[in-house]
């Protein structure tokens, strides 16, 4: 993990990016979660008859399209990782980008569809202690 913090304004800069790279992840995932469900579904019907003759050639290319996306999501990840930013769920589209305030670090938070960073939490609190940025926040900013 990176020991890098960010300024609001930096990490305001850098969401175009960070959110194309998010979505090619969050999309890959999705792929990847609908092969799964192909499998198994395929494995069950084989199962419940004892079983089928299958496309093996459409089957090989479903898995290696898989291993392609899954690769392609791991890049994304960790180009944003790379960068500083934590990837904290990509079910919901979050990152968090530390932050340090009164000698301590916290983290801005932004969620895939927000307009902006308007948003942070303490490192232990998580999304569920998310609190608007306020005069506290707004103020070291232009400190660091």
């Amino acid at each position: 993990m990176s020991d890098r913090t960010f300024t609001l304004d930096e990490a305001q800069s850098l969401l175009p990016i960070l959110e194309s790279l998010l979505r090619t992840a969050i999309d890959g995932k999705k792929l990847i979660e609908a092969v799964d469900t192909e499998f198994q579904e395929l494995a069950h019907r084989v199962f419940l008859s004892g079983g089928l003759f299958v496309n093996v050639v459409q089957i090989a290319r479903r898995k290696a399209e898989r291993e392609k996306t899954i690769q392609r999501v791991k890049d994304a990840v960790a180009e944003i990782n790379a960068t500083g930013v934590q990837v904290k769920d990509l079910d919901i589209g979050l990152l968090d980008f530390p932050f340090e305030v009164d000698a301590r670090i916290v983290l801005l938070c932004w969620k895939l569809g927000e307009k902006g960073i308007t948003h942070w939490h303490g490192t232990e609190e998580g999304f569920a202690g998310r609190k608007p940025i306020d005069e506290q926040i707004n103020k070291a900013k232009k400190t660091n």
